[in-house]
C-alpha cells in the first residue's frame, strides 16, 4: 500500500513501475483491506452500535464478494454513515495521471486524455496521487436528476471552442458517475430516481460501461456502487425498477436499536453537549433511559405511522433539548448547577413532534398531545423497575402509595413550575408526606439530587397509573387528587393546557 511517506519520489510512470505498483480494482482494494482488518482484529465501522451481529457482518460479506450494495431501511438507521465509512477500507493513496478528470490509472488509462498523454509522453507521463478521502461521491436522488447529471452529455460549447464534430469523444461532458471512476459512488434514496434514469444505470452496473447519446464509447468504469433506500418509498414516492434491483448483488436490511442500552450509546455519541452543559448539569441514567423509551413508544404507538419509522435523530435532538431546558432554567434563576427534572421533559416536545409522522388518529389528537402521551407511556413503562406495580396493589387495603394519595385526597395539590429554582423545587416535593420516605426506602443509595428526581418520577408514575391526576399549566404542571381532577370544570386550550389562574379546568382536546 502506498502511503504519504513513500510516494514523494514517485512522479512519473517510470517511477511507478520501479516501485512495483500493481493496479487493483476498487472492489479488490476493499476486499483485500477488509481481509487485513479481519485477520488483525482491527476495528471496522467504529461508532456503529447495534449492528455488530446483523448489518455489519452482512456488509462485510458483500464487500468480500465484491458486490454492489443496497442498504434498505427506515430513516435514521445510519445507512449513509456506513457508506461513508467504507472509504476507510480503501488504500491510502492511489496513482493517477496528472490532470485527468476521470482519475485515470497510469497503467490502464480510460479517457481520451489519459490515453493520449501516455501515448505522447510514455514513461515520463506525470503522476499525481489521489487520497482515499477524495474517492467518495454522494448524490441524493431527486425527481429532477437527469441522465446528463449522472452519466454525461454532449457539450456544444466544447465542440465549438475546440472545433470538433459531435462525433468526437472529446466533446462529451462527463457526469458524476464517470468522474467517480475508481471511487465509491453512493446514491441516496434510490426509489426517488425516475425509472428512466434508473434504466440508464443498467449497463454501468452489469457491463461497467456507459452510453452517451449514441456514442460508441466503451468505458469500463471501475466503481463501487452503494445505494440507500427506504422501504416506504417503494409504495409512497417511487420504486426501484426490477431489472435494477436484479443487478444490485447484495441488499442489506438495517434496523433500529433493539434495546435501550444500544440506543443510549448512539445518543450519547451523537448528541452535541456543550461544555458548559456537561459541567453544570447532572443527568441521571433514568433520564437517559426515558429519552430512549420515548422513541421505543413512538415506534409502537397507534398514533404514529410505523411505516415511516422513528429516526434515531429523535432521541439525539430530544437529549439536546432536555439539557437546554435545564440550562435555561438554571440561567434564569442565577444558579451555577442543576440537575435534570422530569418536568424538564416538557422541553423535549418540539424534538418529538417534528420527527414523527402521525396517522389520522394522531392528527386528530395533535402533535403536542401525542408527544406528551409518548412521554407518559415512557414513564409508565419504566416505573415498575423502581417502584411496586400499582396495578397489583389495587385490591390491597394498605398500598405503598396510600399516604401520598390521602394527602392529595384531603384537598392538597402540587404545582411544579418549569422555571422553579432548585430550592423551590426541593421544598415543593418535600411538602408531600412520605414521598421522600418512600423513595429512600426503595432506593436507599441515592444522593440528594437524584432522590429529588426520583420523587418527581414517582408522582408522574402514580399519575400514569391513575392514582393522581396530572394536568399541564402554561408555566408547568399540577398534581391533584384523582377525584378532584375528575370534578373540575371544562376549559383549557387545544394543546391540553390550563390557564394558571384557572387551573382547575380539564383539557379540551381536538375533535
Amino acid at each position: 500500500m502506498f502511503t504519504k511517506d513513500n510516494i514523494t519520489h514517485i512522479k512519473t510512470l517510470a517511477d511507478l513501475r520501479k516501485a512495483g505498483y500493481q493496479p487493483k480494482s476498487i472492489k479488490e482494494e476493499l476486499r483485500y483491506n477488509l481481509i487485513y482488518h479481519l485477520k488483525h482484529k482491527k476495528p471496522i465501522f467504529e461508532g456503529i452500535y447495534g449492528y455488530e451481529d446483523t448489518v455489519i457482518p452482512d456488509l462485510q460479506r458483500a464487500i468480500l464478494s465484491m458486490h454492489n450494495i443496497n442498504l434498505l431501511g427506515l430513516r435514521g438507521q445510519a445507512k449513509t454513515r456506513m457508506a461513508r465509512m467504507m472509504v476507510e477500507l480503501l488504500d491510502e493513496y492511489v496513482p493517477m495521471i496528472a490532470g485527468s478528470e476521470l482519475n485515470d490509472d497510469p497503467m490502464h488509462p480510460l479517457s481520451h486524455y489519459g490515453k493520449q498523454t501516455v501515448a505522447e509522453k510514455g514513461e515520463t507521463t506525470p503522476i499525481t496521487w489521489l487520497h482515499r478521502s477524495d474517492r467518495y461521491t454522494e448524490k441524493l436522488a431527486t425527481p429532477d436528476v437527469s441522465v446528463a447529471d449522472l452519466i454525461g452529455d454532449v457539450d456544444p460549447i466544447k465542440a465549438a471552442s475546440l472545433k470538433l464534430p459531435y462525433s468526437d469523444e472529446r466533446v462529451i461532458h462527463f457526469g458524476l458517475i464517470p468522474r467517480s471512476h475508481r471511487c465509491i459512488f453512493v446514491i441516496n434514496e434510490l426509489p426517488d430516481l425516475q425509472p428512466r434514469i434508473q434504466v440508464a444505470l443498467f449497463n454501468i452496473l452489469q457491463e461497467g460501461d456507459i452510453q452517451i447519446r449514441g456514442f460508441k464509447v466503451r468505458m469500463p468504469l471501475d466503481i463501487q456502487f452503494v445505494f440507500t433506500a427506504n422501504p416506504e418509498d417503494y409504495t409512497n414516492r417511487g420504486s426501484i425498477v426490477t431489472p435494477l434491483k436484479d443487478r444490485i448483488e447484495s441488499q442489506i436490511l438495517t434496523h433500529y436499536p433493539k434495546d435501550i442500552v444500544v440506543g443510549k450509546k448512539i445518543t450519547q455519541q451523537e448528541a452535541l453537549v456543550k461544555p458548559e452543559q456537561g459541567k453544570h448539569i447532572t443527568v441521571f441514567d433514568l433520564a437517559k433511559d426515558l429519552v430512549e423509551q420515548i422513541a421505543i413508544e413512538a415506534r409502537q404507538s397507534e398514533f404514529v405511522d410505523a411505516k415511516s419509522g422513528v429516526s434515531a435523530r429523535l432521541t439525539i435532538s430530544a437529549y439536546e433539548n432536555l439539557l437546554s431546558t435545564a440550562e435555561r432554567r438554571m440561567l434564569i434563576n442565577g444558579e451555577n448547577h442543576t440537575h435534570i427534572r422530569i418536568s424538564d421533559f416538557w422541553g423535549v416536545v418540539p424534538a418529538i413532534s417534528g420527527k414523527v409522522e402521525l396517522v389520522y388518529e394522531g392528527e386528530q389528537e395533535g402533535a403536542g398531545i401525542v408527544a406528551l402521551n409518548l412521554l407518559g407511556k415512557s414513564v409508565k413503562t419504566l416505573f415498575a423497575k423502581y417502584f411496586p406495580d400499582p396495578e397489583k396493589e389495587k385490591k390491597q387495603k394498605h398500598t405503598t402509595y396510600k399516604k401520598i394519595t390521602e394527602w392529595f385526597g384531603n384537598g392538597e395539590k402540587l404545582d411544579l413550575f418549569n422555571d422553579m429554582s432548585n430550592e423551590e423545587y426541593r421544598q415543593a416535593l418535600y411538602a408531600i408526606p412520605n414521598l421522600e420516605g418512600l423513595v429512600r426506602d426503595k432506593l436507599p443509595t441515592l444522593g440528594e439530587e437524584e432522590k429529588l428526581f426520583m420523587m418527581e418520577f414517582l408522582l408522574h408514575g402514580m399519575a400514569e397509573y391513575s392514582l393522581l391526576t396530572k394536568k399541564y399549566l402554561e408555566r408547568g404542571l399540577q398534581f391533584n387528587d384523582i377525584l378532584g381532577g375528575m370534578l373540575g370544570g371544562i376549559g383549557g386550550n387545544d394543546f391540553g393546557f390550563y390557564d394558571d389562574e384557572e387551573d382547575t379546568k380539564p383539557p379540551k382536546r381536538k375533535k
